[in-house]
């Protein structure tokens, strides 16, 4: 029987030996990574928290009848445009993102009013405010040198602060920089195929992102891998824990949570490697902040102190399980499986390439599968044939 454990304690030599040709692909925090600039990128949790809770500080939410609200327009200056709200003091100019939902709230192509001078677009969205079916809206203003609209949206829309997903982030990470087990990732190195988790947290290796509408964490705990069986050299098939998630109380995204194990994480911040990848997301309704407070922020605590075992277990059950042994066991494995002639055979192929050995057990299918996922342009494709290994490897557990 394979040896499975946990390996405590800090690497030795720079970085552990990982095997990143296993295990599903996964871009997301790549996406982010790449797209954010540096005003959106954070050095620890408590920088991001101080930023996203000062904002919502300064912030004011109230529900108003649509039919109150006044669009105010300068003809001296075509590009201002500022909302009159019951009860206001002073008018308040609609961000970028916020004449979007009030675009949208009103039946109007943003796109397109925002290519008209204030005056028209001002004419048109007085028109549709005066005339919304919904009737209320709810508002959320910020005063940070003057009066923004942050966010305009239907009146039962629920609402879950930034800073509240950050702060359960913190319960179980502390600042996110190794004064906890999670942390910033590490970064693998290509030439070696040495995963090193001691690299300092920059503006170019930070996974901690805050924008105007919306934040994203991503942390590891990469100190601390777990042995799952051998590779065929006999060195140790090792995986790290990690998790993701994201919010935007201004209504830019849901609230989501992915939990996974991973073999490393490169310059770029892809995942690779990735195994049993869970994930919910909440919807900000009426009862949002509720199942926020009684599902989502203890599924990250639960997962951030469970014990691995039953991941271990899962891959043991996965590696004992023999499903074919000769070439007409694999086909009809696959096939009975949904795979098409020419997917089992580039499966087959993929194992007998990577391992040496034609695939045997539902462990060697579920990593010939990942990998030919792996090779698909199309994304919908990919995530359904890893969607696909998920199961099988799940049926065997």
């Amino acid at each position: 029987m394979t040896a499975m454990k946990i390996m405590d304690g800090r690497p030795e030599s720079g970085g552990y030996k990982v095997d990143v040709s296993r295990g599903g692909h996964n871009g997301r925090v790549s996406s982010e990574w790449f797209s954010r600039p540096d005003d959106e990128k954070y050095l620890s949790l408590s920088d991001l928290y101080a930023s996203v809770k000062g904002r919502a500080d300064q912030s004011r939410t109230r529900t108003v009848e649509s039919a109150a609200i006044r669009v105010e327009a300068h003809r001296d200056d075509p590009e201002k445009l500022a909302l009159i709200l019951p009860d206001a003091e002073t008018p308040v100019a609609p961000t970028h993102w916020s004449f979007g939902q009030l675009a949208s709230l009103v039946g109007a192509p943003a796109a397109y009013m925002r290519q008209l001078p204030a005056p028209l677009a001002g004419i048109n969205l007085q028109y549709g405010l005066t005339n919304h079916r919904a009737e209320q809206v709810k508002t959320m203003e910020v005063a940070n040198g003057r009066t923004e609209l942050r966010a305009v949206t239907g009146p039962d829309y629920g609402r879950i602060y930034d800073h509240e997903l950050v702060s359960a982030v913190q319960r179980i990470a502390g600042d996110g920089v190794g004064d906890t087990r999670w942390k910033v990732p590490g970064v693998l190195d290509w030439s070696t195929g040495i995963y090193n988790p001691m690299v300092d947290v920059t503006k170019d290796t930070t996974t901690l992102y805050a924008s105007d509408r919306d934040v994203f964490l991503f942390l590891v705990d990469d100190l601390n891998p777990i042995e799952a069986g051998t590779l065929p050299d006999g060195s140790p098939d090792l995986f790290f824990r990690g998790f993701y998630c994201w919010n935007s109380e201004v209504g830019a995204k849901t609230l989501g949570i992915a939990s996974f194990y991973l073999r490393a994480v490169c310059q770029n911040r892809n995942l690779w490697g990735v195994e049993d990848f869970q994930e919910i997301s909440i919807r900000h309704s009426k009862y949002a902040a509720n199942r926020f407070a009684h599902e989502a922020a203890p599924a990250l605590a639960n997962f951030a102190d469970s014990s691995p075992r039953p991941f271990i277990q899962g891959i043991r059950a996965a590696r004992e399980h023999i499903v074919a042994h000769s070439d007409e066991d694999r086909t009809d494995f696959l096939r009975k499986r949904g795979f098409s002639k020419v997917e089992s055979g580039k499966i087959v192929e993929t194992v007998l390439a990577e391992e040496g050995r034609p695939p045997e057990s539902v462990f060697d299918f579920v990593q010939g599968i990942t990998a030919v996922a792996r090779s698909k342009p199309q994304q919908d494709a990919r995530l359904t044939m890893e969607t696909r290994a998920k199961k099988l490897l799940e049926l065997a557990a």
